[in-house]
């Protein structure tokens, strides 16, 4: 195909048409005008700044990645333009006023593409440009939010100027960009930028807390192998203090604490029946596993379904499956009559299994409730990465796809996520923080020395012992926490921080609920001090007891999320990891335990299910509901 020139500003539709329909995306013609209107000159080039990773670093190179590397399934985020924005925003507001004409009135994806993607002709000229430089063209998404393509590391230096290289990083090979890439001056107005070059990967936010079975003759659950991080369990006893016994959650003891079960056994039961949760992933997982959580519990016909969806390559079994089980299993365990979509994709050289997976999720109008439960500061995004996020989230928004993202697990250091001390300052999860998404944070249970009041030492039928609904703190593993520096008889957490017992103790890690506000949205290079922009205070967040910072704030909603600090967490089934035997509440060594935000995200994607089903219809964007329930409860406190 021969370069683009003013030509296009002709309105060839017909083969517009075509193009799209040889690439797989909607074969309606856009109603925008075209906004590509000069010549491509390869020697006019913008930066595309704030997109090179801050950890492709020289003293991590080593050297060129092979020039035959294979780049797939790169996404390239387009550009609305301004008065296009101006309309999104404005009908995202008017779908969420019930005096407004377009109150729930949600839009497909195609609609959505004709209204606020590129036109025709934008797309044909970016898509001729690619194929110029010998890329496939593999589809334009319906929404005209993406256009994936791909082709080599070659081809990649060739197109965009930046070098692809090779990085070691904390013993991990890695595929980079080492500059910020370059486009032609005359696509600008209708790209903004690659969601990434590089294989740097957002984490499961889930902290692992041991193998776990119930004593036959006791009933006592007790740890059977511990973490490799020694402070949650003292020998053969429970959380940080070592209690007597565990007290895990299953899916009747979350119904108990938080009032689910009326919900439940109602004579017109809200139990998810009808509804689907779509879930986000990038590994295979076994089916079996969903089945048997649901026996431990004595349900042995569970009464949703699980659904295992395959966008592209079959990805196999990785490491991060015990977050898909996490996902599948507590979705579910809020909502036991919904129907969960598992989407798994294979993860590439540049693009992550999950980013494939939630395009996939929007893109299809999958669900009307979605959860993913990955996290990468903004700062590591980039501003393309930002970009990916904030655009996918305003489709699903406007599709009435209500989206959970978990905030984090690191405290306020999401870029630090894993490390023992915090170096690239206050970050926020970026895949959450747009104002587009529900942020779901994480608690743990204020029973430390009051356990007796809130759990039963028996367990029903459903295996649950929980009595009702539990106090809850800010869950928070580090030597910050109150309990541990009291623990030491310290009266800081300074002094805590700086004990050596606490050190060794592991109390020295960022472990704990994240949240903070939005600060990292447009870097202009790779470190903290780069950092720009942050995604303004959404109307809907001027509410009581909010920060007046001006800025969007995570999370929005928190539920129990702790790894057993203080004896509890939450049970999940995992056979591979019980080396092929089957989960069970009933002999050592029968399930293992698990917290993070990545469980409470879901669990709450289950909760939206529920409503759903009660109120008929798709929500949206649930924190316009949200955070108006708040401001009356804190106005009336008998509501």
């Amino acid at each position: 195909m021969p370069k683009v020139f003013p030509a296009f500003r002709r309105l060839w539709i017909t083969f517009g048409i075509l193009l799209f329909s040889a690439i797989q995306a909607t074969a309606q013609s856009s109603i925008v005008a075209p906004r590509i209107t000069h010549e491509i000159n390869e020697s006019a080039r913008t930066t595309l700044q704030g997109n090179t990773h801050p950890l492709a670093r020289a003293e991590f190179d080593q050297g060129p990645a092979p020039v035959s590397l294979p780049m797939q399934r790169m996404l390239l985020v387009l550009r609305r333009s301004p008065e296009q924005e101006t309309a999104l925003s404005q009908l995202l507001e008017q779908q969420q006023d019930n005096s407004s004409p377009n109150y729930h009135q949600w839009l497909t994806p195609e609609q959505f593409g004709l209204r606020f993607g590129p036109a025709d002709q934008d797309i044909q000229a970016i898509t001729g440009w690619l194929q110029t430089h010998g890329f496939q063209v593999i589809r334009v998404s319906k929404g005209r939010t993406i256009l994936e393509f791909s082709g080599t590391a070659a081809q990649v230096q060739e197109a965009f100027h930046t070098n692809i290289r090779t990085y070691l990083v904390d013993g991990e090979t890695h595929y980079a960009n080492s500059s910020d890439p370059q486009i032609p001056a005359a696509l600008a107005p209708a790209v903004v930028g690659i969601r990434s070059l590089h294989n740097f990967r957002a984490k499961p936010l889930n902290h692992f807390a041991g193998v776990f079975g119930r004593n036959q003759e006791t009933g006592t659950v007790l740890p059977t192998k511990q973490p490799s991080t020694p402070q949650f369990f003292n020998g053969q006893r429970c959380g940080v203090l070592g209690n007597s016994q565990c007290d895990p959650l299953g899916p009747y003891d979350l119904a108990t604490i938080y009032n689910i079960s009326p919900l439940w056994t109602a004579s017109t039961p809200i139990d998810g029946t009808g509804q689907t949760i779509a879930i986000v992933g990038e590994t295979d997982i076994t089916p079996a596993d969903w089945t048997a959580f649901w026996s431990m519990f004595g349900v042995t016909t569970p009464k949703g379904k699980l659904n295992i969806i395959l966008n592209g390559v079959d990805p196999g079994f990785q490491g991060d499956e015990p977050e898909a089980d996490i996902d599948t299993q507590w979705s579910s365990a809020a909502a036991p009559g919904a129907t969960i979509d598992f989407v798994e994709s294979q993860s590439t050289e540049t693009t992550q299994g999950v980013d494939l997976s939630a395009e996939y999720i929007v893109d299809n109008n999958l669900a009307p409730v979605m959860s993913e439960s990955y996290g990468f500061c903004e700062l590591f995004l980039g501003t393309s990465g930002n970009a990916f996020f904030n655009t996918l989230w305003q489709q699903a928004s406007a599709q009435g796809i209500t989206v959970f993202i978990s905030s984090g697990d690191s405290g306020s250091a999401v870029c630090d996520d894993g490390n023992p001390s915090a170096n690239f300052g206050l970050s926020v999860n970026g895949l959450g923080s747009t104002p587009y998404n529900v942020s779901v944070g994480g608690t743990d249970f204020n029973d430390l020395t009051t356990a007796s009041l809130y759990w039963n030492t028996t367990n029903t039928a459903n295996q649950a012992n929980a009595k009702g609904y539990i106090p809850e703190m800010t869950w928070n593993d580090s030597c910050t926490n109150f309990e541990i520096f009291a623990t030491f008889n310290d009266t800081t957490a300074e002094q805590t921080c700086n004990n050596p017992n606490a050190e060794f103790g592991g109390f020295g890690n960022v472990i704990a609920g994240s949240g903070g506000a939005s600060n990292c949205i447009s870097p202009s290079g790779g470190a903290p001090s780069s950092c720009s922009g942050g995604y303004r205070k959404p109307s809907w967040q001027n509410a009581p007891g909010m920060p007046a910072d001006g800025a969007r704030d995570i999370p929005d909603v928190s539920l129990f999320a702790s790894n057993g600090f203080n004896g509890s967490f939450y049970i999940v089934c995992e056979s591979d990891a019980l080396g092929g035997v089957p989960c069970s509440l009933t002999r050592f060594g029968g399930f293992l335990g698990y917290g993070g935000t990545s469980v409470s995200t879901p669990i709450f994607a289950g909760i939206m299910a529920l409503i759903n089903q009660k109120t008929g219809e798709r929500q949206g964007n649930a924190n316009y509901v949200l955070y108006a329930m708040r401001t009356c409860i804190l106005h009336k406190p008998d509501a």
